[in-house]
């Protein structure tokens, strides 16, 4: 798709009455939004020095209980460490480069220190010590970041505040913001199409009820309240996005919401992994709503095409943090027997079953550490925190390449492409990048793709029973 560059100077949301803030603005003129401590960034925001790279050097970042860990996406060697009290959690700022901490009031920039610069008909690498940086967004609650075609997507649960940027500009103290507020603060999510259509969740802090579209100027095209216990979010190929019911889903496309329904009178959906390259959206599925920690062990496969499901069984069950995709589209779950399940998503069946790990059991305590999946560049990388172990797995040929032994108990894991991400592509032909040493460094880049392909549930979802509970940081 040809990227869009929508004006920023929009009163979102004026026609809506049901909206008490819309507008636009940048850090300059509204620091606390972007800093959260009203400060400008030190120099410590990104100003480690570069060294070019002779390719791409993608990087993950992991959790652990007090602090937050770098490492090296092919030897798995850990580059940095930062300790970091607190429940952290972490998902993909969407530039590849950088990935927001969920913390203590705000979502902070953490520079993985990867990222490539385009010139011409290539590109230029480069890397850094990671750094986190002073640059936070505020947040009371920080909840959801949803990363689509180089625009990002903040929630705060505990206003109901909706921010949405350029991915390139996540570091960039002048960005500019879409802003718009919720009529009622809830656990929600809101996710921002390549036309500047707007899908946000309604709901209160007692129940989430449905969703809304609004278009680029912030007028309602269409709502629907017919989906209780709203969770989550997946994009699927033509911008189609599914969001989690207690009953189904929820499908978006074009402006118009289509219910899926599911089989069951409960039948959960709250964590969902899309692809761009596949009209299919992974999602958990559960059936019993008096369980106390229910372990399912049944996938749900909706069709965005014409909003239908289908359900398939596994072998085990699985936790908030299994789901994922591949590169061709598709479904992978990671199963408590400790095998990483390959799903087709067009016929529904388990077409592999890759032994990675021991079995194990999920905690009744959704903070705690747990076996979890996360997909870079063609490989699912799984954590071990029984072992302290994290493994590479090749998803083509169920070749585990490289496995080591963490000096921290893994919980949380995701990653930074270092590449142009899709959907960023114009606007880092125009970006003057700050690390830049040399003739050919022209700026950053933006992550879109992947992020899309990243699983929601690993980056807020816990379980049915504690979807509500407030945490350390306020982003169940």
């Amino acid at each position: 798709r040809t990227p869009r560059r929508l004006p920023r100077a929009v009163a979102l949301g004026a026609a809506l009455p049901l909206v008490l803030l819309a507008g636009c603005s940048s850090s300059d003129d509204s620091a606390d939004a972007s800093t959260g401590s009203g400060s400008e960034p030190t120099e410590t925001t990104t100003s480690a020095p570069a060294v070019e790279a002779a390719g791409l050097t993608p990087r993950l970042v992991v959790t652990y209980d007090g602090g937050i860990q770098v490492l090296d996406s092919t030897s798995l060697e850990t580059i940095d460490d930062f300790e970091l009290e607190g429940f952290n959690r972490i998902n993909p700022a969407g530039d590849g480069r950088h990935v927001l901490v969920s913390t203590a009031g705000k979502f902070q920039v953490l520079d993985a220190g990867t990222w490539a610069e385009p010139h011409g008909d290539h590109a230029h690498y480069y890397t850094s010590a990671p750094v986190l940086t002073d640059v936070s967004f505020a947040a009371e609650k920080p909840g959801h970041a949803v990363v689509h075609e180089g625009r990002t997507a903040l929630f705060d649960d505990g206003t109901g505040a909706v921010t949405v940027f350029d991915s390139a500009s996540v570091a960039d103290e002048a960005r500019e913001l879409r802003e718009l507020t919720t009529p009622s603060a809830h656990h929600g999510v809101a996710v921002e199409l390549s036309d500047g259509t707007l899908v946000v969740s309604e709901g209160t802090e007692d129940a989430r009820t449905g969703i809304r579209v609004l278009d680029a100027e912030g007028t309602e095209i269409a709502a629907n309240d017919q989906c209780p216990g709203v969770h989550g979010e997946a994009v699927a190929a033509e911008e189609a996005v599914v969001i989690g019911c207690e009953d189904g889903a929820l499908v978006t496309k074009d402006g118009v919401i289509s219910k899926v329904t599911s089989p069951d009178a409960y039948g959960r959906i709250g964590n969902q992994a899309g692809s761009e390259e596949s009209p299919f959206v992974l999602g958990d599925y559960k059936s019993d709503p008096e369980a106390d920690l229910e372990r399912p062990t049944r996938v749900s496969i909706i069709d965005t095409r014409d909003a239908s499901m289908k359900l398939v069984d596994l072998p085990a069950s699985y936790t908030f943090r299994s789901l994922g995709r591949g590169d061709a589209g598709e479904a992978l779950v990671l199963g408590t027997d400790g095998a990483l399940h390959v799903i087709d998503p067009e016929s529904g069946t388990v077409t592999r079953s890759i032994p990675v790990i021991d079995a194990w059991e999920e905690s009744e305590t959704w903070q705690d550490p747990r076996p979890t999946l996360y997909v870079q560049d063609g490989s699912a990388y799984i954590t071990d925190p029984a072992t302290s172990m994290i493994h590479a797995v090749d998803i083509e040929t169920g070749e585990i390449w490289n496995s080591v032994e963490l000096t921290v108990v893994p919980n949380e894991l995701t990653g930074a492409s270092g590449d142009v991400e899709h959907g960023a592509e114009a606007e880092h032909e125009h970006t003057d990048g700050e690390h830049a040493e040399g003739e050919h460094a022209e700026g950053e880049h933006a992550e879109g793709e992947h992020a899309d392909e990243a699983t929601d549930e690993h980056d807020h979802e816990h379980s049915d029973e504690h979807s509500d509970e407030p945490t350390e940081t306020a982003t169940s």
